[in-house]
């Protein structure tokens, strides 16, 4: 297990770390300014805060030495005259994900945004440039739309550790997109999905994942919490599958998070539905399978079971070894050693906690 938490929250940036069996807060920066994301990368140690300065708009952080020194960069601008729609300039509004390059390309940082765009920096976040070959999609200003934010998103980066070229996105609301060539051209792969909010409820293009992740054994196996249900894909996303519960809790929700040693265990933390998003029936559960979603059990020792009102957000639950933690809309965060069959509280007063990482 990775020791250290990373949280971005409503309230700044917040650095966990594991010592003698107890998480301790190791640094907190930019209080009091939402922290959309907090991110490590761990190829070089490199912390990332993306800032949503309520006044001042986007900004972006970096620090090398765990938070004690933060350097601002150039937030992702998009070009002069890029356009959202006819007639409606484009402008960055949200960080929404970070992924890095991988080994292959140590100099390389994505960067998914609101309103839709994907950026890439090739030289480790200094500066970045807007992904015109998705941009430029024919599909994008017509069929893309907004899902929980006024224009489309780019939530979820996936990078191939196989094959460092290729990458998958997860758009709200588009769908999921796939390049094999570092960005120069992509497919389509929402084949298999369902979007009921939409006429066609099987249309190509349109469709809301929540969140998008490989397994880490094994990336032709992709997982995706959507706004209609659970998917698995076990082909590289040429064909999902639905695979949530007909009547159990395990249907709609934000997070998911995929076992690091086995690609068919993954945890889910349901919600009531799409118009309430609350806790189900006032208790907190969280769902795993081990069976690639066959089947599910419903994880809630050391969760409350009364009064809840806690949702998670896309970004908010992480696994690493047998530990899986998550952070919830009402500041609560919670810590699992043993894959969730059991739950210890971190802390009940935290600020509205948007992403949760474990890192080194």
């Amino acid at each position: 297990m990775n020791p250290t938490l990373l949280l971005g929250t409503r309230k700044g940036f917040i650095a966990y770390r594991l010592h003698h069996n107890h998480w301790k807060v190791e640094n907190l920066s930019f209080e009091g300014v939402p922290v959309s994301i907090a991110y490590a990368d761990d190829r070089s140690g490199t912390w990332w805060a993306a800032l949503d300065h309520g006044h001042w708009g986007v900004k972006l952080h970096r620090s090398k030495d765990r938070g004690i020194n933060w350097e601002e960069v150039a937030a992702p601008a998009y070009p002069e005259g890029e356009e959202i729609k006819d007639g409606i300039k484009a402008t960055t509004s949200y960080i929404w994900s970070i992924a890095n390059g991988g080994k292959s390309f140590p100099s390389r940082l994505w960067l998914g945004t609101d309103p839709g765009g994907l950026f890439v920096s090739g030289d480790a976040g200094s500066n970045f440039q807007l992904v015109k070959s998705l941009w430029d999609h024919p599909s994008r200003k017509q069929h893309w739309m907004g899902g929980g934010r006024d224009q489309p998103g780019i939530h979820s980066i996936v990078v191939d550790p196989r094959d460092e070229a290729h990458v998958y996105i997860g758009i709200s609301c588009a769908g999921v997109f796939e390049t094999a060539d570092s960005g120069k051209t992509w497919n389509v792969r929402n084949k298999g999905l369902r979007a009921d909010f939409l006429p066609d409820p099987s249309s190509d293009i349109g469709h809301d994942p929540h969140i998008l992740v490989a397994a880490p054994t094994d990336p032709d196996t992709l997982w995706q919490q959507n706004h209609c249900g659970i998917f698995r894909s076990t082909d590289g996303a040429i064909n999902w599958q639905d695979i949530s519960q007909p009547e159990g809790p395990a249907r709609f929700g934000f997070a998911l998070a995929v076992a690091d040693d086995n690609p068919d265990q993954a945890w889910v933390c349901p919600a009531n539905s799409d118009t309430t998003r609350t806790a189900i029936k006032g208790a907190l559960c969280i769902c795993r399978t081990d069976d690639g979603g066959k089947s599910w059990r419903n994880l809630r020792n050391g969760l409350p079971q009364q009064d809840c009102f806690d949702i998670v957000y896309r970004h908010a639950l992480a696994s690493s070894g047998d530990a899986v933690a998550f952070g919830s809309t009402t500041g609560n965060l919670f810590f699992s050693p043993d894959r969730g069959e059991s739950w210890q509280t971190i802390n009940n007063y935290l600020p509205m906690v948007y992403s949760v990482q474990f890192s080194k």
